[in-house]
């Protein structure tokens, strides 16, 4: 499959009875396909994996591919610390209709090298949907090394990795790595946003954004001129960018995410505890990046 391009790492919106906002999730889809972006993705780390339920988490992944209706590439947030569990959500996924499945390394229990081969191994096995590494060693407490991703990346069904480690030099190696096995058809995709812009100077193919649910025009023409080798344009929209890149991250994401959304009157609302709302300095820096941008 084709992950080229810029997937947003979607915001999970909620009601004010702390339910999943169905209607306000919808509409979100819409909002961002019409904006240009080329995949979604519902139930990761932006969309409160963490305090969702997985009744919630199932439910988001049918909403998703139901109204995407083929519109962009659907990936489904499907990741767990317990590999039994990891395999029990991949498999929903799968036949939900997604078009891949996000697997975070698992998290707390700092599995080994060969640990997190064999975790990938067997849920490539058990599977046909295409699988996303997601490695984000800044929240799991592990990082995958390019030896193992090389490993992994061979594995026929395991796809591209969204590669969060913020060593540039690491996305080098990985990428020669693959080039020098001849292994075809992974992609690396940048897991941050402001390292999306290097990232695809030294061969990624895109990002799973977070700015994106808040300015998905300008990231995606920014992803888009990068990949067509305009760094002049893609430079310029990454510096304008910037700001909202780095504000989006004052506080524990999604907490800024969700607050601009709010900001913006799109479909939000609150953050689940033990995330709490912005402190009030953090909210006038924030709202003073968003009026700078034209988007309040």
């Amino acid at each position: 499959m084709n992950l080229k391009g810029t997937t947003v790492a979607m915001i999970t919106p909620f009601t004010k009875e702390d339910g999943v906002d169905e209607a306000g999730m919808r509409e979100n889809i819409n909002y961002l396909i019409d904006r240009g972006v080329d995949g979604l993705l519902a139930a990761g780390t932006t969309g409160e994996s963490a305090t969702i339920t997985h009744d919630e988490q199932r439910k988001m992944i049918d909403i998703l591919i139901d109204e995407v209706n083929g519109k962009v590439n659907t990936i489904a947030g499907a990741g767990s610390n317990s590999s039994k569990e990891a395999l029990g959500l991949v498999q929903y996924a799968e036949n939900a209709g997604a078009d891949a499945a996000l697997v975070i390394t698992p998290y707390y229990n700092k599995p080994q090298q060969h640990g997190l081969y064999e975790h990938y191994k067997m849920l490539e096995e058990s599977t046909d949907i295409p699988i996303i590494v997601y490695n984000v060693p800044s929240r799991t407490g592990t990082d995958i090394d390019v030896e193992t991703i090389i490993k992994v990346a061979k594995l026929d069904k395991i796809v591209a990795i969204k590669e969060a480690n913020p060593n540039l030099d690491k996305v080098s190696a990985i990428i020669k790595g693959i080039q020098d096995q001849d292994i075809e058809n992974f992609m690396v995709l940048s897991g941050n946003d402001d390292l999306t812009l290097p990232m695809i100077s030294q061969g990624a193919m895109g990002v799973i954004s977070v700015v994106a649910n808040v300015d998905p025009l300008r990231m995606s023409q920014m992803v888009n001129a990068a990949l067509k080798g305009d760094f002049v344009k893609a430079g310029k929209l990454h510096y304008e960018l910037y700001d909202l890149m780095k504000v989006l991250f004052i506080e524990s994401n999604p907490v800024p995410a969700k607050e601009s959304l709010n900001m913006m009157g799109r479909p939000s609302g609150h953050v689940r505890m033990p995330l709490a709302p912005m402190k009030d300095e953090s909210i006038s820096k924030l709202k003073q990046v968003l009026k700078d941008l034209d988007l309040v």
